[in-house]
């Protein structure tokens, strides 16, 4: 099944899973590319995206599977057509047809940049490092049973914590992305828990690249 790697940024942050999926959707339609669709009483279009993104988080590395209905277009054409069909932030990368399954897919790079309005207070970086350098580190995690602990700790392969402006504290992390999942606002939420007196103004969340679980590059 033809694979296709797009962006999330920008405005389209807002855009749930469902509306993603029924943006695409009406995507293929607009740009004349007609989708397979399953059988049954309710066919669907055959079109699936990995790792569902929760709203407000950016992605650079967003996977969508389809297949199309007794076409061949090419997948340079597939990219352009789409591109043309798409709302603002929303844009196809790369279309390939040698996708490997989703379940290789283990960890991804993100970055989580965390803002103050009133500048960053003193020895902030030092503080999240050691924060996250523990063995454990517990946050509320939103389950379809109900709020639920997570500890977070043993999902963080790597992280780095700068300060590139007088405002602002980036988190640059490789974490799990699946079986378990961490997601990228756990980091604000462990903040706000053990060190409050670093809860920033705001923070935004951004997927950056995934890999598979010798951590080479996926796709």
């Amino acid at each position: 099944m033809p694979r296709l790697m797009f962006e999330k940024v920008g405005n389209a942050v807002w855009i749930s899973h469902l509306d993603l999926m029924r943006l695409f959707q009406r995507a293929f339609k607009r740009s004349g590319l007609l989708l397979k669709h399953t059988q049954g009483f309710n066919p669907r279009p055959s079109v699936s995206i990995a790792l569902p993104l929760s709203v407000g988080i950016e992605s650079r590395c967003e996977l969508l599977d389809f297949d199309l209905d007794g076409q061949t277009v090419a997948n340079d054409e597939i990219m352009t057509r789409l591109n043309g069909a798409v709302v603002d932030g929303i844009r196809v990368l790369a279309v390939y047809d040698d996708g490997r399954k989703i379940g290789k897919l283990a960890f991804m790079d993100c970055e989580v940049r965390l803002e103050y309005d009133r500048g960053v207070p003193e020895n902030t970086p030092e503080q999240i490092k050691t924060l996250f350098a523990r063995d454990e580190i517990i946050v509320d995690k939103k389950s379809k049973n109900g709020p639920t602990e997570q500890n977070i700790a043993p999902m963080i392969k790597k992280l780095a914590v700068s300060r590139p402006d007088a405002n602002t504290v980036l988190i640059e992390a490789r974490i799990c992305c699946q079986n378990p999942t961490l997601n990228p606002a756990a980091f604000g939420a462990a903040i706000t828990k053990y060190l409050p007196e670093l809860t920033p103004s705001y923070a935004v969340c951004r997927r950056i690249r995934l890999f598979d679980n010798d951590e080479k590059p996926f796709r």
